[in-house]
Parts: C-alpha cells; structure tokens; sequence
C-alpha cells in the first residue's frame, strides 16, 4: 500500500464532541471579593503586585472586542495555537446553563516558580480569587472565572530530556530512569515534538495537541494508546508546585508523598499551580498505526447482531496493550471504528481483525459506507509536522501564523473545538462483567436503545482493562476512581455547537437547540448506565453537573484526597467546580 493513501486514511484522530451566559461557578462561600466590594485591590495595589513579579501583570482582553487586535483576532480565531496564545478567551468556549469564557481582572503571564509564589501569596492578602491555566480546554470551567487573578503558565513550556531520572530525595541506590522535565505551560505538542520526533522516545499525553501538560495530568490523563503505557497521572516522576502557603515545593515518592499522589488525578487546579513535572519516558515503538470504517446494517435484528460480534471482536482480540480509540453507536443503525495500534506490524494488526471481517462478509444484511482500511507509519513521524507536508497530507495542520514554531501542529478536525459551546457532556466508566458471555446481548441492547435517544462512542483507550500488569499496577498508585482499572471502555455521550466568543461574527447561542440536545444526552446516558448502575466518570471529560461527583471521579480515594486536601490547602485557596473538598 502507498505511504499516501495509507497516512490519509488510517491515521484520522477521533473527534472530541462538540456551551445565556451563566455565571455558575462555585463562589468560594464569600472569602473571595469582587470589585466594588470593600477591600478590593486598588489600582495602587494591582500595580505593587506588578512590580514583585517583574512587569508581567496586565488586563486581559477578548481580542475580538479590542479594535487593535480584532482584525488579527478574526484572522486567526480558528487557530487552536493563536486562541491558547490569548490569556483572554479559552479553548471551550462555554458550557450550557453553566458558564462561559471571560477574561479575569488580571493575567500574570508567569515565567518562573516564584513569579506564581508572589501572586499566590498577595492573592490570599488581598483575597482575590486564583484561577490556573496552561492550555484552557477544561469543560468544567476551570480554565476561567471572572473577577479573579490568572495564573497564566502558557510561557513555562520547556522540554528537556533526561536519561537516568532520580527523584529528589530518593533513597541511595534508586536507579534512574529515562525521563522528561516538562514546564507546566507546555502543550503535548511541545512534549512530542522534542520527545518523539526529536528525541526518539515515547510520552503518555494527550491525543489532542494543544492541550496542556498539567491539567490534562491532574485530571487523569488518557491518550491514545492508555491500554499499552498507562495514563499520564501515573507516568508521572516528580512535580514542583507552588502550594497555598506561597511555598515551592519539589513533590515525588520520597517528599511531600501524599501531595504528590494527588496530584496524580486529583483534579486540576485543587491543590497549587504546578509549574514542572517530570514524566517517565518508554521505548518508541517502530510503527504507529490505524484503522477505520463504517458499517451499515439493513434491519434492527441485524444491528443487534452486529453490535454484539462487535463487543465480542474487541474482547477477544483488540482488549489489550496493543490497541486503542473508539467505536461509535448511531441511531441510523451504523457502526464507526477508528482505532489506532502499536507494538505490532500490519500484517498482525490485519490478522487481529480477520475474524470480524469474516463475519460480516458472510452475512448480507451489512454494508460498508466506508470501507475497511488498516495501515501504520513510523512512529517517530507521528507528530511530525514536516513528514505530513512533505507528503501532502491534510488531517495535520499547521500553525499558520507568521513566526509560529514549526513544529506546532493540529489535527485537523480538532480545529471544530476552537471555542466549542457544550450542550451537554458525560462520561461513564463499563465494567469488564458486561464482556462476558452471558451478557453481551443485554449489552448490545443497551448501546442501542441509548444510541437511538442520542449517538455516542465508547473509547477503548480511557479504560485499563487489558493492559499489562506493570500499567495497572502504576495506575493503581494513583488517585482516580479504582474503577478505571477494570473498566473496558469510558462511554462518551456529548453534544454541542459552534463557537460563541464574544465579538465573533455570527456567533448565535441557540439554547433552545441546546436544551433539547442536552435532555437527549442525559436520557441516552440514563439507559445505558442502567447496566452500570453508579459508574464512575473521568474527571477531565465529565458533567458540568454531574452527580456525587466526588464518589464518580475518585471512588474509595476520597477520604485520602480529602486529608490532602486539608493538609495542604486548608483555607480553599484553590477551589474549582467538582473539585475535592
């Protein structure tokens, strides 16, 4: 097969899904102030605080609302790159009945540890509320919050590579490990390019690339390829973070245990601003590859039978380290795959899906809307920029800006979620007892009754179940919901719209559309967890309001994150929506 035709096909990332201005964010039951109120920073004070930190305090703008950068600003709004280069707007835009992006009273653009350490303790002083950002995707609003300070870590993204790692305070002896030191500002762009294409090692990010390096870890962290490395949270080595108290502190195993554990999935931006990690770095595997088609099946009955060979394909050959990604559930009685591999070659890639194949080719009621097609790459090229324009491939784009690192690249259609107004987003975490003989059916029941209120994926990657016991082992020690490590898949059920920045041309809110899409989302996620009856959620791609959040996100962990919570930042310095309390 051509190298072309193979990159154009197989290598199509999945889709993050597609938010009245509400301001429902939680108010920190009053201890923090708002302008007018008694108290509030004078201009005098504002600017003393811009002094201690060196001139990097401003006013953040929308800049689709400033004439002097509107122009620019329309230019580029559909730039992932130039809307994180904005301590004004977000990634998400807003979020139904919840919240939407607006730019705080101040931004300090942060260079070092003790530029956050100055901000945090005037912060606390003058009780101004402290809202973190690296690369502002969080869907639950944490990104932003008016009336507060930004800590912005946007310029902290420096990547640096290191062959034997030891922790601080490590016990003599501890053998080094192959690792990266990863500024908390740094997208998995940053990361990639110098640790894979560069470097020729592999890091557990994200699959998007733009998003940030220290949220995504704090939330949990899945990528693509969770089931064969881990997630990001427990490839995590050491952190430095900036706690309430104004101290920096440099957190592992061996110091600050407990802080650092949860900082491993705890929730982003509950306990300090992170200013550096440190991952733990695997062997690059030769080839990265995908694969990917759609099936159409003529008859309910016919549906039913599909959905639960599907079940069974993934079971008995795709449900291990190998393998990750989605299939998605329509109403129209279609089936869409898009998976990527690793670790294997084509032709054993091919032989895994055999079986599958062979069924539906013996079988009249199927058709492929899109054909099979499987293919992989060198591994190295994945992020690589230059490797796709050399071969003229268009599902990678560039940054296009003048002066723009050359190495910054997007997927394609990761470009829709540029200010992306969520109707409605939940996640579920299934049981590995629903692959089992006896209950597949009742399981292809119920992803279609669910898919015909409202389509939905299933992502192989966001569940542990299959993965080496070295993975599950990492990812035991840290603070996500236990769930995780028996969960098959994390149940995707999300829908939204186009950006509604203020000042976009055309930007329309349509609530209406929004309020009954969002019922729909809520009623298919209701019969679908009725055979996981109180499953859990993954905190970084969750519910605005979801429910007993606390016993979702970290399950039999909470008592513990609690006392961490209370140890370390015990007057609620840092408090976001559905964090630990």
């Amino acid at each position: 097969m051509d190298r072309r035709t193979l990159l154009k096909t197989a290598l199509v990332l999945p889709l993050l899904p597609l938010a009245a201005k509400v301001d429902a964010f939680v108010t920190g039951g009053g201890r923090w102030l708002k302008p007018g109120a008694a108290g509030w920073p004078t201009d005098a004070d504002w600017e003393a605080l811009n002094r201690l930190v060196g001139g990097r305090l401003s006013i953040p703008k929308n800049p689709l609302l400033d004439p002097a950068t509107r122009e620019d600003a329309l230019a580029h709004i559909g730039n992932q790159f130039y809307v994180g280069d904005q301590p004004g707007l977000t990634q998400t835009g807003a979020y139904y009945n919840a919240w939407t992006s607006t730019p705080s009273a101040r931004v300090l653009a942060a260079e070092s540890a003790q530029d956050i350490a100055t901000a945090i303790t005037w912060a606390r002083k003058h009780r101004v509320r402290v809202v973190i950002r690296g690369g502002g995707h969080s869907y639950l609003g944490a990104s932003n919050a008016p009336d507060s300070l930004l800590i912005w870590t946007r310029r902290m993204n420096s990547v640096t590579l290191a062959d034997g790692f030891v922790p601080q305070g490590a016990t003599a002896g501890t053998a080094g490990l192959p690792a990266a030191h990863v500024g908390a500002g740094a997208m998995w762009i940053d990361a990639y390019n110098a640790v894979t294409t560069i470097g020729g090692r592999y890091i557990q990010g994200g699959g998007c690339t733009t998003v940030g390096c220290a949220g995504f870890t704090n939330g949990g962290g899945f990528g693509s390829l969770s089931k064969g490395f881990g997630t990001g949270a427990s490839n995590l080595l050491e952190a430095e973070i900036v706690t309430a108290d104004g101290k920096i502190r440099v957190v592992n195993a061996y110091q600050d245990p407990e802080l650092f554990w949860a900082l491993k999935g705890g929730g982003g931006g509950s306990f300090g601003v992170i200013t550096r990690l440190t991952f733990r770095t695997h062997y690059l595997p030769q080839l990265i590859g995908g694969t990917h088609g759609s099936i159409q099946a003529d008859s309910d009955e016919a549906f039913h039978a599909l959905v639960a060979q599907a079940m069974r394909h993934f079971r008995d050959n795709l449900c291990n380290p190998h393998w990750g990604e989605q299939m998605e559930f329509h109403g129209d009685r279609r089936l869409d795959f898009h998976m990527l591999f690793q670790g294997i070659g084509e032709d054993q890639a091919r032989a895994a899906w055999q079986p599958f194949l062979d069924w539906v080719a013996a079988r009249k009621a199927y058709t492929w809307k899109t054909p099979f097609w499987l293919g992989a790459m060198p591994a190295k090229h994945f992020w690589d920029i230059d490797f796709y324009k050399e071969h003229g491939l268009t599902f990678a784009s560039a940054d296009n800006r003048p002066g723009a690192p050359a190495y910054h690249m997007v997927w394609t259609g990761d470009q829709e979620q540029v200010g992306t107004y969520l109707y409605a987003y939940t996640s579920a975490w299934l049981p590995s007892r629903l692959l089992k003989e006896d209950q597949i059916d009742t399981l292809a029941t119920t992803i279609i009754e669910a898919a015909r209120i409202q389509g939905f994926s299933l992502h192989f990657n966001k569940g542990l179940y299959g993965a080496s016991e070295e993975t599950l082992a990492r990812a035991r020690d840290t603070a996500m919901n236990p769930e995780v490590l028996d969960a098959f898949a994390l149940a995707i059920i999300a829908t939204g719209g186009p950006a509604v920045y203020e000042g976009l041309p055309d930007a329309h809110r349509d609530d209406v559309k929004a309020k009954r899409d969002a019922a729909a989302v809520q009623a298919s996620y209701a019969r679908l967890t009725k055979v996981a009856p109180g499953a859990g959620a993954y905190f970084s791609e969750s519910d605005y309001f979801q429910k007993d959040y606390e016993k979702a996100y970290w399950g039999t962990n909470v008592r513990r994150l609690s006392a961490a919570k209370r140890k370390y930042d015990p007057d609620g310095t840092f408090t976001v929506r559905n964090g630990i309390a």
